[in-house]
């Protein structure tokens, strides 16, 4: 019990760092890759809320559980307030069909991955090494914004979620190693 509640607060503390202001500031310049990046984060966060969902639904641990839930309601709240970004910036709410392609390529998690985990007969490793490889394009997703971007609060964001991205990779290895996977 008492290893549940430390990962909580941990889960707690990573996922709070992530999370960004709650309404975006009018007066601040916005560039083309400011636009991409949360267009594509929205994209992206909500394929991690539905990874997360069968974590939180199939997961036998409550450590693996608790990291679900904790992740699907964190990605939830930073969609509503990306989707409030692009409001404020008068800009579509998602992006061209094509724009993987024009923004360094970022891969999807595929929906065939999702709905084979949602089958899975090992969730526990299989949901731990999908998550760790999504959060991982978040990384990657993030750092471009950081090198590219001009809006003070999508870049602050972007290097937050960098930030407690890697911290929930590095947890979930860990989860991983003391399952003996």
């Amino acid at each position: 019990m008492r290893r549940v509640a430390v990962l909580l607060g941990l889960v707690a503390a990573a996922l709070l760092a992530a999370c960004g202001p709650a309404e975006p500031s009018g007066g601040d310049p916005v560039n083309a890759q400011d636009v991409m990046f949360v267009q594509m984060m929205v994209q992206h966060h909500r394929q991690g809320i539905e990874i997360a969902k069968v974590g939180a639904d199939r997961g036998s641990t409550p450590e693996l559980r608790t990291l679900a839930s904790a992740v699907a309601t964190t990605q939830q709240s930073e969609v509503e307030m990306m989707l409030r970004w692009l409001h404020a910036w008068d800009q579509p709410l998602t992006p061209a069909e094509d724009a993987h392609d024009h923004h360094g390529g970022m891969p999807e998690t595929d929906r065939e991955r999702i709905a084979a985990l949602r089958r899975s007969d090992d969730v526990e490793r299989d949901f731990l090494n999908l998550l760790i490889a999504h959060q991982d394009d978040a990384v990657q997703m993030a750092g471009s914004e950081v090198a590219g971007g001009v809006n003070p609060e999508a870049t602050r964001w972007a290097a937050q979620v960098q930030a407690s991205r890697r911290a929930q990779i590095q947890q979930m290895l860990g989860l991983l190693e003391r399952g003996g996977r």
